[in-house]
């Protein structure tokens, strides 16, 4: 989903929705609005059909294109909370973390509280980067709310800017272990798909060749678990959005408990899916050494490995 300050364009493609009114299309493909919200939106000039200006009721048209300028919001004062954090390594310019499961990494709609931030600014006070604004101080890089491992946390602009620079040029070690839907034919391999926005499912990201952004993900069979999971490794050449999530299912291969790209019932009550950040090497900003950093898999992790392998 776009930032609730980001102008959206997209073109209506999908024949499920052709021909529901206006505002209940917006509901369906915006649904961090309220119904109410967006028909604010239409009325006061903030929605355009092909470039015009159009009312609640109109009918929306396959080709059509919708754009749609949010209200702006002001960012709320982001709290300091007392939250524990499972700390791997601290210094003066970078803070490495663990992160667990069902965290958000920093505040959004509907995750004021409880996020990697809130308890972040505990910890440091002032002492974190500035430049995403108050909303992700110090973030310079995040994994998903139900993706458990490593994060770097930027203490400084100077380490801030310098980890960014490594991350746009795709230079820092990233290592994600993963299970996965189904035996893999081959040991290892690369998976080469740009990802962008699914044009149908705005929540959702998707191989999109047009509109994407070029995205390489190689992995390695580290365990056959039995006939249906394998046990894997991953590394990123880039970070998009649910890259991995997106690579694995694109080849038949989705990860157990990713229910958004995989099947909608998940198996062993698991909550989200079966993804761990394990490894992350950079260039450290101040003694310009690289520096690497692991998390052991968590305990749900590791118990349910144990359990497919016996199966």
């Amino acid at each position: 989903m776009p930032g609730r300050n980001e102008n959206i364009c997209f073109r209506v493609t999908d024949q499920d929705v052709i021909g529901l009114r206006l505002d209940k299309y917006l509901s369906k493909m915006l649904s961090d609005y309220s119904r109410a919200a967006l028909q604010k939106a239409i009325q006061n000039g903030r929605v355009l059909i092909n470039g015009k200006a159009v009312k609640s009721s109109y009918k929306v048209m396959e080709h059509d294109e919708v754009y749609f300028e949010p209200e702006e919001l002001r960012e709320p004062d982001i709290i300091a909370q007392n939250i524990p954090i499972d700390i791997l390594y601290e210094d003066q310019d970078i803070i490495v973390v663990n992160k667990p499961k069902q965290m958000v990494v920093h505040p959004a709609p509907g995750h004021y509280e409880g996020t990697l931030v809130n308890a972040l600014l505990y910890h440091c006070k002032d002492s974190l980067s500035g430049i995403n604004g108050v909303m992700r101080p110090g973030i310079v890089h995040r994994i998903d709310q139900d993706t458990t491992g490593v994060l770097v946390v930027c203490k400084n602009d100077k380490a801030h800017q310098f980890i960014a620079e490594q991350l746009a040029v795709h230079s820092i070690t990233r290592t994600y272990h993963a299970i996965v839907w189904n035996n893999l034919s081959e040991e290892q391999g690369t998976i080469t798909g740009a990802i962008g926005r699914n044009p149908i499912d705005r929540k959702k990201m998707a191989i999109n060749e047009k509109n994407g952004k070029p995205a390489v993900t190689h992995y390695q069979v580290l365990d056959h678990l039995n006939r249906k999971f394998n046990y894997i490794a991953c590394n990123l050449e880039t970070g998009r959005t649910h890259q991995i999530r997106v690579h694995m299912s694109s080849i038949g291969h989705p990860i157990l408990g990713d229910t958004v790209y995989g099947p909608q019932k998940s198996p062993y009550a698991l909550t989200g899916q079966t993804l761990h950040a394990k490894t992350l090497g950079f260039i450290h900003p101040t003694t310009k050494k690289y520096v690497e950093f692991d998390a052991p898999l968590p305990d749900y992790f590791q118990k349910l490995l144990k359990k497919l392998k016996e199966d």
